[in-house]
């Protein structure tokens, strides 16, 4: 088993994806029998199936194991609990006028009504379209890579990194209503606590972070392959 630099992996891979497009002749790694490892991403070459690593262990795979049904699996886990995101009360707010529910719409009227547009528009922005666009993208990824369509393959790819780097930042309200429950504690005047739904808002972020992670998006250019095999 030899390895190359790992500095050299990305442009290795990128290089694979790109001449995957061009014809009959071109080559994939997994043609010229490299595999990259899921945890470290060194690129090793002439390894059998289920060798392990020499740098960190991990078992090579040429692509991850079972990848499409755990994305799916998460992917409806989410959209399943996209709904009480929405739905459900995220905050609660008691003082002595009395107890206050607020869920993510009702926040976001709220700030548009009281003239506060930039802050509404964030939080609309990040609590419900940035969520309802990882789901629409995952689910695009999936059935376009299950069905090895070859429609815009390297917008596709785009599309994937795209998902993978907002996974985090849709944790918005999760953190505003963690800060307001940590900061707002004072008995007999007010009190804010978290509701139920910011438990299911959470949930549903760390579920699409988990199906992207599932998700392997060299099945994207494994329909490259197939539109090569059948021009040969």
């Amino acid at each position: 088993m030899s390895t190359t630099d790992t500095a050299n992996t990305a442009d290795s891979l990128r290089s694979a994806s790109q001449t995957a497009q061009a014809g009959p002749s071109s080559k994939t790694a997994a043609d010229l029998g490299m595999v990259a490892c899921h945890h470290c991403a060194t690129l090793w070459k002439e390894v059998q199936a289920h060798d392990r690593c020499g740098c960190c262990d991990a078992r090579l795979h040429a692509r991850k194991p079972d990848s499409a049904n755990r994305a799916w699996a998460l992917v409806i886990a989410a959209c399943i609990m996209y709904i009480p995101a929405n739905t459900l009360p995220i905050m609660t707010t008691a003082s002595l006028l009395g107890e206050q529910q607020d869920t993510i719409m009702s926040g976001i009227i709220y700030f548009w009504v009281s003239g506060s547009w930039a802050l509404a528009a964030i939080v609309f922005i990040a609590s419900f379209l940035v969520p309802l666009f990882k789901l629409a993208a995952l689910i695009l990824l999936l059935i376009t890579a299950q069905r090895r369509s070859k429609w815009r393959l390297l917008q596709r790819a785009k599309l994937y990194r795209l998902v993978e780097v907002t996974g985090r930042w849709s944790m918005l309200d999760v953190f505003v209503v963690t800060l307001l429950t940590g900061l707002v504690q004072i008995k007999g005047f007010a009190t804010v606590y978290a509701g139920p739904g910011i438990a299911a808002f959470a949930a549903v972020v760390v579920l699409t972070m988990l199906a992207s992670l599932s998700f392997d998006p060299r099945m994207i250019w494994d329909a490259a392959k197939t539109k090569a095999g059948k021009r040969a």
